[in-house]
């Protein structure tokens, strides 16, 4: 190679090596901005407070008291509902999409999914209020609190008033939302599962659920647990779809079905009332920050898992 193309190489691995650097810096950068301005944002709120102030349910801006206690509960338990009723519809999406479905029907019905995640979260809220609520208060929650709710020990949860707005109402919202971005991760991963693998499972005698089950989920459970994870992340943070169907209530309501908040839904609804430098408004950046913290432990717990299954 002549001599000014090796230079002209040298100069242009070192100039993409350099821009990748300083992209990798500039999100860092970024990221310990956000961290840094919402800490010193509610440092008021947090040094008035102190510790209590993460399990204080009381939240009175007239008095001049704040808790996150109620809106971290809230956070936690639709995030976890809507875990738990998407995972399985997601994975059966995508088990359909890669094995059942005949393949003029694979294209368009991925597309659909796919087109899912672009519908605004201000058009789900107003579908959930309009159509979902309605259909929880008159078909769906009265028989579950009729039956499962007169159960001796679990009946506590699946108890209350059918209202239709609630905790279970917002995380039935925010698994409709995050269901396209889990199901369309694992579709992808499942396809990459080289078909020689799954081929020599069939020619052995295996099911389709066997191969599935005994192949595909764990030659792919990485991608897997990490499509879920980015699931569960849009989850902690979604705004205004819970809002609008949540009840926004500042009480811990020991039902399922009863009406709560979350971070993000309090702090749409308390932000434009704040002024700037008040207590409420550090409260309310504080509880930015604990937010954070949470998506924070579940993504480093989600990973540290992983890392444990692989070496075993």
């Amino acid at each position: 190679m002549p001599t000014r193309s090796r230079k002209s190489t040298a100069f242009g691995d070192a100039l993409f090596a350099g821009l990748c650097r300083s992209a990798g810096v500039l999100v860092l950068l970024l990221l310990g901005g956000i961290i840094v301005g919402l800490l010193i944002g509610g440092w008021d709120a947090l040094s008035r407070f102190g510790i209590p102030f993460l399990w204080g349910t009381n939240w009175d801006p007239v008095e001049g008291v704040f808790g996150a206690g109620v809106s971290v509960y809230g956070t936690v338990l639709t995030a976890v509902l809507a875990i738990v009723l998407a995972v399985p519809l997601a994975f059966g999406v995508a088990f359909f999409l890669t094995e059942l479905a005949p393949t003029w029907l694979r294209g368009p019905l991925g597309t659909a999914v796919e087109l899912l995640a672009a519908v605004p979260s201000i058009i789900f809220g107003m579908w959930g209020f309009f159509v979902i609520v309605p259909v929880m208060a008159t078909y769906i929650l009265p028989p579950i609190i009729d039956t499962v709710g007169e159960l001796p020990i679990i009946g506590s949860l699946f108890q209350g008033p059918p209202f239709g707005t609630g905790l279970f109402t917002a995380a039935f919202i925010l698994a409709i939302m995050i269901l396209p971005f889990i199901a369309a991760t694992m579709r992808d991963v499942f396809l990459q599962v080289p078909g020689v693998f799954k081929e020599s499972a069939y020619g052995l005698g295996a099911t389709r659920w066997e191969v599935m089950r005994k192949v595909v989920l764990p030659y792919t459970r990485t991608s897997v647990v990490g499509g879920i994870m980015l699931g569960l992340g849009r989850a902690l943070g979604e705004t205004m779809a819970v809002t609008f169907v949540i009840g926004n209530a500042n009480r811990i309501s020991p039902s399922i079905f009863g009406p709560g908040n979350t971070i993000a839904s309090l702090v749409a609804l308390e932000f434009g009332e704040s002024e700037l430098g008040s207590l409420k408004l550090s409260a309310l950046l504080a509880l930015g920050f604990i937010l954070f913290v949470i998506s924070f432990v579940v993504l480093a717990t989600s990973r540290w898992l992983l890392r444990s299954r692989l070496k075993v």
